[in-house]
């Protein structure tokens, strides 16, 4: 845990360092001519004397950059007709890879819907945001109803861990409202810079854990072939187990066959009181951004059904937080059941789903490329934390539907249809990447396959978001913040 501590200090500083250098430059590559002219003059100003007065045109460069008062924006929507061609077809193929790929890394895989809605179907970035929103949505309710029916990997609990999800789950809601709202005032471009530093990040550590538990499960597995030669049984058979990703120094029992239920009925898997909390608070927040669309923007109902929102998230994290340090509840699935936490891990992961909230609403993803990578960290097994992502998501990725239906954002023939194949292609991968865990024994595959989408989704949607950060730096476009008050969707 204190490598997921030092982890998150080393991120934070890089992306705060990262993001105000690119800011620097990219102010400077996309100022105006006239205003290079001007600042040729105040050069000979400063040559004669004037040492503060340069300095202050570069401050006030920057501002006019970023922010420009009274500024009126309408952002322009594109939205293609929606007719059967190859245009159709390929992006049908890509949401179904993305949506088996994402379901299992328990990412939702919204890095690859975005670019695949932005340059081949023919939407904007913003209506693509939304449209990856319906369709994480669809895929992770579909991923959950099939996890309801399936077991711990080692321990005879639930696969969806209950307890992180409570501890998680509030202070994601809450992000994502936070992150739709950053999706309106910040700038494509410094999207794209905060999106590259975050998902290079984690898709690498999530790699070389991968790594990691790889090499832990190949000693048990020969650990295992040496008990069974010892015991005089068949070296060539097979070896069932699913380590936890610590490796064999955690006690984790070797099976040598299906020693216990894998699947039973999804009410016996239901923890209905941690569900009910879960839909409360999903319900509270929702309600509350319902009535926010009805009021004027900015207005002080407007900002009074946002602060709302804060007390609903924080009393909910806070309760389990207190259950968690004194003891009363436990993260079962960390195989560490006396184990209190402390108030730095708990403030850590409190954070950890608040920053994978406002990714989410901000980037149109799942808040599962924080929270996978996160989950690893704390030593929960690669089925459970892909699992327990995936239902934090779908309250999180939901609520960001209905609030972009609420603002118009997507068209809805479109949004059915891409979200019915991310839904079916979420099964069939989670049914196919189940079976590949279990014959080969090696459950780091689903790390691997986290460590990949994220890593993909890095690329494709930095790619996309550079081409056009250089096309507005050429028209000498305007890149900074937008102003909340004035957008007219």
């Amino acid at each position: 845990m204190a490598a997921a501590e030092g982890g998150l200090e080393w991120w934070v500083i890089f992306t705060v360092t990262g993001f105000l250098v690119v800011t620097s430059v990219t102010a400077a590559s996309s100022a105006p001519q006239e205003t290079l002219e001007q600042e040729h003059q105040h050069a000979s100003i400063y040559i004669n004397g004037s040492q503060t007065f340069q300095s202050h045109k570069f401050q006030t460069r920057m501002l006019n950059f970023l922010w420009q008062l009274g500024r009126l924006f309408s952002y322009e929507h594109v939205w293609p007709e929606m007719t059967i061609g190859w245009k159709i077809v390929v992006g049908t193929i890509i949401g179904f890879l993305g949506s088996a790929f994402g379901t299992v890394g328990g990412v939702g895989g919204g890095g690859i819907f975005v670019p695949m809605l932005t340059l081949i179907i023919g939407f904007d970035q913003k209506s693509s945001t939304a449209i990856s929103k319906c369709m994480i949505t669809g895929a992770a309710i579909s991923s959950v109803f099939y996890n309801l029916r399936l077991r711990h990997p080692t321990a005879d609990l639930p696969l969806i861990d209950y307890d992180l999800a409570l501890l998680f789950q509030p202070m994601l809601v809450l992000g994502i409202s936070i992150g739709v709202a950053f999706n309106v005032i910040f700038a494509n471009w410094m999207i794209t810079v905060l999106l590259i530093i975050t998902f290079l990040a984690t898709s690498s550590r999530a790699f070389f854990k991968g790594i990691e538990t790889w090499k832990k499960e190949t000693i048990v597995k020969k650990e295992a072939a040496r008990r069974m030669q010892s015991n005089g049984d068949d070296a060539t058979a097979e070896v069932y187990y699913k380590p936890l990703p610590s490796g064999p120094s955690n006690g984790t029992p070797t099976e040598t066959g299906e020693s216990k239920r894998t699947e039973v009925s999804i009410f016996e898997n239901l923890y209905w009181k941690e569900l009910l909390i879960l839909f409360a608070v999903w319900i509270i927040i929702l309600a509350l951004q319902i009535a926010k669309n009805y009021t004027t923007t900015c207005s002080a109902a407007y900002w009074a059904y946002n602060l709302l929102q804060i007390p609903v998230a924080f009393g909910v994290t806070i309760f389990e937080a207190v259950k968690l340090y004194k003891g009363d509840r436990v993260i079962a699935s960390r195989a560490e059941l006396n184990t209190n936490w402390t108030v730095n891990q708990l403030v850590l992961c409190s954070a950890c789903g608040i920053i994978a909230g406002i990714v989410g609403g901000l980037l149109g993803l799942g808040g599962g490329f924080i929270l996978g990578p996160v989950f690893l960290e704390l030593g929960i097994p690669p089925q459970v934390s892909s699992a327990t992502a995936t239902f934090a998501m779908t309250f999180s990725a939901s609520l960001s539907v209905v609030e972009y239906y609420l603002l118009k954002r997507f068209p809805i023939p479109y949004a059915l249809y891409f979200t019915a194949v991310a839904t079916f292609s979420a099964l069939v991968g989670q049914y196919v990447v189940r079976k590949v865990v279990s014959f080969l024994g090696r459950a780091s595959i689903i790390i691997f396959i986290l460590a990949f989408t994220i890593f993909v989704s890095a690329i494709s949607l930095g790619g996309v978001g550079i081409v056009d950060m250089i096309e507005k730096i050429k028209h000498k476009e305007y890149m900074g913040f937008e102003n909340i008050c004035t957008y007219d969707a």
